[in-house]
């Protein structure tokens, strides 16, 4: 109770502007957490490769039409409906390995760039944080030494000591911010390239599937 009461008056002191801009940087690292948790953990599960299984039976029998639909329909919930709608588009289109293999790679990397947005600011505010807390340190201690030089000889270390007191609640509240904020780095990092990998994998499983459909561009153009 007393160092939460320390902090509030950390707010409302002299060199309070370091605590605010510190407070700002908690707010949005935050959010940030709120946000990618409800993104990684709850809308989307690691379950890429058991959906695959179902596309890869209609790949297999060679009914790309069902599993184009399909594709198309789990696209609205599942990114890996979107990656198996663009390769097994570009094979009906006649396309070669080439070319499914990057229209796949491109949804894919579309994919990992959502899955992975905003988790690298994270780390950033967690830094910014520790130096705001050091810079305010700093500042207070450089005000708490230059406020004793004219007090009275009495009053000197009841001053130094409250000026350094007030400086270092910038410290500890700069590490509270930083430390969760860079524990939530690692986790969410962690969850993103489990989920991409996932992906990933699902997607290789259906490009090997769709490359027993695939012919040479000019025999399926002969053919048709």
């Amino acid at each position: 109770m007393h160092f939460l009461l320390s902090l509030s008056h950390g707010f409302s002191s002299g060199d309070s502007i370091w605590m605010w801009a510190i407070l700002c940087a908690q707010i949005v690292s935050i959010a940030i957490i709120a946000e990618r948790v409800v993104a990684l953990f709850l809308n989307r599960k690691a379950n890429q490769k058991k959906l695959a299984k179902s596309l890869a039976d209609d790949i297999k029998a060679g009914q790309l039409d069902k599993a184009l639909k399909k594709s198309i329909q789990l696209s609205k919930s599942e990114p890996l409906g979107t990656v198996a709608a663009a390769g097994i588009q570009a094979t009906m289109d006649m396309g070669g390995k080439e070319e499914i293999q990057l229209k796949m790679d491109e949804v894919l990397m579309e994919e990992a760039s959502r899955v992975e947005k905003r988790i690298g600011f994270l780390a950033m505010f967690a830094n910014v944080a520790t130096l705001l807390g050091l810079l305010g340190t700093i500042t207070g201690l450089i005000h708490a030494f230059a406020g004793i030089g004219t007090a009275n000889p009495v009053e000197k270390a009841t001053i130094l000591s409250q000026g350094i007191s007030l400086a270092m609640n910038t410290t500890a509240y700069g590490l509270i911010v930083a430390v969760p904020a860079l524990i939530m780095y690692a986790i969410l990092q962690n969850r993103a390239t489990r989920l991409s990998d996932d992906l990933n994998k699902a997607a290789l499983n259906l490009f090997i599937q769709l490359g027993y459909h695939y012919e040479p561009v000019p025999v399926k153009k002969q053919r048709s």
